[in-house]
This record gives structure tokens, sequence and C-alpha cells, in this order.
């Protein structure tokens, strides 16, 4: 990573886990979890730094014992993004913040970069994220896997100038939800293979503007963000313009034994 950078990534690692427990400290593979999250991100050369933000003194011990460097929350943080906004005073002065989910090991570092290079590219939108082409019709109806209504990008061409202009892969986000949407009244199967797609699945990485994560606690209440459980409804309902990147495949995160043991698999 290139010190020069002014990009800080934080990992948000909590030590319970209702389908995985104590997954951050799994290491089958002779690493835990967190450690093979932290060593991803280390790879992204748009950031300065990682930081584990964290409240189990056991995630802590094992941070430093690898070399990490650590920040402590309470356990009552109900979100991930709320455990970066309580470390927020204590963590190194950066105008871009990205939240990299702990049980991502295998997130590629350009897809990091990809979202940092975003909001330097698109200056009026105070988040960037990422989205992948979803194209199977299990995913489009699966819950878990969030589904991002977009629009493509638009910003002023100039200052001085009235006229528009489309941002190369960069997408305007108007919702998110876990329902498959946007519904086609009329279904045919070849809109899930439309050019560009129609169809997206949100990838769980945001590269915030530090001044989003100060505001955040006065965001109002969102009643769309406690309906579906994604607490980026809650930047949608405030206001706060979310742009996406488009990548060809999603990492896989680490939610269950099953997800777990697959991932051991394709480390050997």
């Amino acid at each position: 990573m290139n010190p020069s950078h002014s990009a800080l990534i934080v990992i948000p690692a909590r030590l319970s886990s209702q389908r995985l427990p104590r997954k951050m400290l799994l290491a089958e593979t002779g690493r835990t979890l967190i450690e093979h999250t932290w060593r991803a991100a280390r790879g992204a050369s748009r950031a300065s730094r990682v930081v584990i933000a964290t409240d189990s003194e056991e995630i802590a011990a094992a941070v430093r014992a690898f070399g990490g460097e650590v920040v402590m929350t309470s356990p009552e943080a109900p979100s991930g993004t709320a455990r970066i906004v309580e470390a927020l005073p204590r963590l190194p002065d950066a105008p871009v913040i990205v939240n990299v989910q702990g049980d991502e090991p295998e997130l590629a570092a350009t897809a990091i970069d990809a979202a940092i290079d975003l909001l330097d590219r698109c200056s009026e939108a105070g988040v960037a994220t990422l989205v992948t082409p979803l194209r199977r019709m299990e995913d489009l109806h699966d819950p878990a896997a969030v589904k991002a209504v977009l629009t493509p990008w638009r910003a002023d061409a100039a200052a001085d100038e009235s006229v528009g202009v489309t941002v190369p892969n960069a997408w305007r986000a108007i919702y998110f939800s876990r329902a498959a949407v946007p519904a086609a009244r009329d279904w045919n199967d070849s809109l899930l293979a439309a050019t560009p797609p129609l169809y997206w699945q949100h990838v769980g990485l945001y590269a915030y503007r530090r001044s989003v994560l100060e505001e955040w606690n006065e965001l109002p209440d969102s009643r769309l963000a406690t309906l579906e459980s994604l607490e980026q409804l809650r930047l949608i309902e405030a206001g706060i313009p979310i742009v996406a990147a488009a990548i060809d495949h999603a990492a896989r995160g680490i939610d269950t034994p099953k997800d777990y043991a697959a991932f051991v698999e394709r480390l050997k």
C-alpha cells in the first residue's frame, strides 16, 4: 500500500455470529479468518492503512499477533458501519473510509480500489459501493442476495453548464432490496442476460466520505432500512447519493459452516 494515498480501510469484526459461531477466529487454514481478510485488504493500492474495529479482546489479541492495527469498540454496535462511526474519533484522519466486512477473505484488492476511485470520479457522491451482474434465477429470488436498482450516473459537464454527462462504469443507486427487483410485468428469462444488465447483485463494500460517517448518528431513521434490514437504505432515504461500480464477480462471504468448509477447500 502507498502511504501517500488518503483512504483508510476499516474492518468491523465481532466475535458473536449466529450461523457460524466465532467465525472470525476459525483457523483451519493455518490463519484466522480475520487475518485472511486483513491480508486481502492490504493489497489495495489506493489505501494507506488497514484497521480492525472489534468488540472482542480475543479478536484484538489475534490481530496484534499477526501485526495488525486494532481499535476497540462497544459490543452494542448494531452494525458494521455503526462500529466504524464509534471508532471514528480514534481513526487516522483520512477523507475516505472503506468498510470491508471481516468475513470477506477473498475480496479482490482491485475491487476496493475501484470503490475508492469511484468517489474520486463522482464528486457529488457521498458513498461508493459495488455491484455485479445478477444472472441466475435462484439468486434473483434469494433474500440473502441483495438486489440493487440502478440508473447510469450523470454528472455536470462543467460548473457553468447544465448539460450532464454519463460517467463510465458509474451507476446511481436508486434502491436496494431483498426482493426480486425490478419486477417485470411480463417475465422472460432473457431479461437475466440483458446487456447492460437489468439485474444487479449488491456487493457489501462501502467507501464513505468521512463527512458522511461524521453525520451518521444524525441521519433520520429509515422505515425502509428497518423493513428490509438493509442499512444502506437509510442513506437513500436521507438523500445521500450512492454511486456503484460494476465488477465481474462477487467474492464469496463466509456465513455458514458450509461456506467456511468450501473456503478451506479452495485454499488447499
